[in-house]
């Protein structure tokens, strides 16, 4: 079974795990609490690929969140990253993943690849990026406190933020550590 577990690491299997149960009572940055003032922390993980941090993933929902309905709910996602990564290449990566999980005419992949290498700044290690969802108006980022940009393409945001949170995922590990709480019937 260690073979394995080697042989997926070396064939670039990314890993994710939860992250200290001590860190639940986080409370979301200030522009969450002011968009969702009920939210709370669901869970949180960590990506990693070959082995190496890539970045630490929290997820902050309301009261009424449901995890089989994800897109019906303003939620606000956050990425801390441990590494550098071109604005334009997390686009990329977006825009893959989200064509992994259901089809996307080539015009409408490159329309949104080009609205989201407008919208992601390129980050260093210890950079912040939060997304908000807001369901059927769009998503708005920030990186730390400041203000990134917006799209109102409500298709967009949701098909974005299920990269994370729908069961098609490519990284379901992940998926179940931002989902932990509820997932788990907790709060």
């Amino acid at each position: 079974m260690a073979r394995v577990g080697v042989l997926a690491v070396a064939l670039g299997a990314a890993v994710a795990s939860a992250t200290a149960a001590a860190d639940g009572a986080a409370a979301p940055p200030s522009f969450v609490q002011q968009a969702l003032p009920a939210a709370a922390l669901l869970g949180q993980g960590q990506m990693r690929f070959l082995g190496l941090r890539i970045y630490d993933a929290r997820l902050w929902v309301g009261p009424q969140f449901k995890a089989a309905d994800f897109g019906d709910y303003p939620l606000a996602l956050e990425l801390s990253y441990h590494r550098a990564f071109k604005g334009a290449a997390i686009a990329q990566r977006s825009i893959d993943e989200i064509e992994r999980q259901g089809e996307l005419p080539p015009a409408q992949a490159q329309r949104w690849l080009k609205m989201l290498a407008a919208l992601l700044p390129d980050v260093q290690s210890g950079d912040r990026l939060t997304g908000l969802y807001q369901p059927g108006q769009g998503m708005r980022f920030w990186r730390g406190e400041q203000p990134l940009g917006a799209t109102d393409d409500a298709e967009l945001a949701r098909r974005f933020f299920a990269i994370w949170l729908s069961p098609s995922t490519s990284e379901p590990g992940l998926r179940s550590a931002l989902l932990a709480r509820r997932l788990e019937g907790g709060p």
